[in-house]
């Protein structure tokens, strides 16, 4: 059994492979403004509420380019550091308020029903599950566009290997599988977009050279970097098999 030090210390080595990293999933900026147009019109000044947004990469395009007012939410108090950072920097402060909260618990004061106007999480959706997404997210639109980014089956028939990955590390469905469980889920499906391979290079890339210069030494590094590497591995041999697809979704019926 792993006691309390032990995950402990695997917890953070685990993010310090993270840390000043350019992504934390895959994605890029030309994606994220696709992802942004499918919403369609927005307020002058939209309140948008970026869900799981890391050092927040989408939260800052949003800021700079939608001109909205973005609440930024992670559990993670180093990735609200390096957001703070950036925001302060690139004079967005007024701009980007973060919140160290728990994407599963929305329920404090500062999330009522119907207060943002756009809701954004990429490749953090997972860590509750889509349909979980899907179901508590809604009350929060004003009413407004849910753009969400799930990891997806991209083959009818995945190998044994990419299954055995996925099946101990989250159950993908087929994009259309998704796509369905988000109209069951009483939403408007606006937009369906498959991220190109790109995206994956621009956030395993980065990993793959920090991972090659980290100290295996380190307390957790050891377990951290075998699990990243199987991800690694995984991905190059596997990566026609699945894939990220983003959904930009709205409410069917905004009351």
């Amino acid at each position: 059994m792993t006691d309390h030090s032990d995950a402990s210390a695997r917890h953070q080595a685990f993010f310090s492979l993270h840390h000043r990293l350019p992504r934390q999933s895959p994605g890029s900026d030309a994606t994220s403004r696709r992802l942004l147009a499918l919403t369609g019109p927005l307020p002058a000044r939209p309140r948008v509420l970026d869900l799981g947004c890391g050092p927040g990469r989408a939260a800052l395009l949003l800021a700079a380019e939608a001109g909205a007012e973005v609440t930024a939410v992670d559990l993670h108090e180093p990735f609200l550091d390096e957001l703070r950072e950036a925001a302060g920097s690139r004079g967005l402060g007024d701009r980007i308020r973060t919140v160290r909260a728990d994407m599963a618990d929305l329920t404090g004061p500062g999330f009522p029903a119907g207060s943002f106007d756009l809701v954004w999480a990429e490749g953090s959706a997972y860590l509750i599950g889509f349909d979980t997404a899907l179901r508590d997210w809604r009350r929060l639109l004003a009413p407004g566009s849910l753009v969400i980014t799930e990891c997806v089956w991209t083959t009818d028939s995945p190998s044994p290997g990419a299954r055995a990955f996925w099946e101990r590390h989250g159950s993908l469905r087929p994009v259309a599988a998704n796509t369905a469980a988000a109209v069951a889920a009483g939403y408007q499906v606006r937009g369906v977009l498959v991220q190109p391979d790109s995206d994956w290079d621009a956030y395993y890339v980065p990993l793959a050279e920090r991972v090659a210069s980290a100290d295996p030494s380190a307390p957790g590094m050891e377990w951290a970097l075998a699990a990243t590497r199987e991800e690694l591995a995984v991905r190059r041999e596997h990566g026609a098999e699945y894939g990220y697809a983003g959904y930009v979704l709205r409410p069917a019926d905004p009351g």
